[in-house]
């Protein structure tokens, strides 16, 4: 399935400013097709908040939102990776994103690789200086390295692109969206892809993605 996607935004249930079910709403408006809500999860809340998103799916489909349940695995240690995505996999998740080595976050080194080395994990999210080895891991697995527009996360957005180009790996353009102010319309989209390096061909390609291509692999 093509069409405006999100696959990375918070709400109430952890850090986000908007119920769930407003923010499926607002993004309705904007005339998004998929939407994951990915909240940041532990070991802690894992359970608790793909059980939450999955009650809201019938909701979603009401305003033609495909709603994936998802989480964001946020500061777990790496050579603990894979058994959350495993778990986050068995407990009925549709898409797991790992929270990369963002610039601003003190975020354990080696969480890239544990990431783009792991079959369970779809998005790596602002990866930062990501290398060309863990991209081209990323790349035999088919992980979408994120090019986002989250204020501080985006420093690197060049960086991303060059290295995920040169590994031929999939991209995929986010908002990390914590508040309405956050959300992103089709134009501002496409502005983040072009301010990020991507050509008008590879923005095109990018904001066209089969989502199935990703999720369902």
């Amino acid at each position: 399935m093509s069409g405006l996607y999100d696959l990375h935004t918070h709400t109430t249930l952890t850090d986000g400013e908007m119920i769930p079910i407003e923010l499926v709403r607002r993004m309705a408006v904007l005339g998004y097709s998929t939407v994951a809500i990915t909240d940041h999860a532990d070991s802690t809340n894992l359970k608790f908040l793909l059980e939450s998103v999955i009650r809201l799916k019938i909701s979603a489909e009401y305003y033609g939102v495909r709603l994936l349940c998802g989480v964001e695995l946020t500061h777990i240690p790496p050579p603990l990776i894979a058994g959350s995505a495993r778990e986050a996999r068995n407990s009925g998740a549709d898409l797991v994103i790992v929270h990369g080595e963002s610039p601003v976050e003190p975020v354990a080194a080696g969480t890239n690789h544990a990431a783009c080395t792991c079959s369970d994990v779809n998005v790596l999210a602002h990866p930062g200086f990501i290398t060309s080895e863990d991209a081209y891991e990323a790349h035999d697995r088919r992980i979408a390295l994120e090019i986002t527009s989250r204020g501080g996360h985006n420093r690197t957005n060049g960086h991303v692109v060059s290295v995920a180009r040169d590994a031929e790996c999939l991209m995929v353009v986010n908002s990390d969206a914590h508040a309405p102010r956050d959300l992103l319309d089709k134009r501002a989209k496409f502005d983040v892809a072009r301010g990020a390096g991507l050509t008008k061909e590879e923005c095109a390609r990018v904001m066209d993605l089969n989502i199935d291509s990703l999720v369902l692999r």
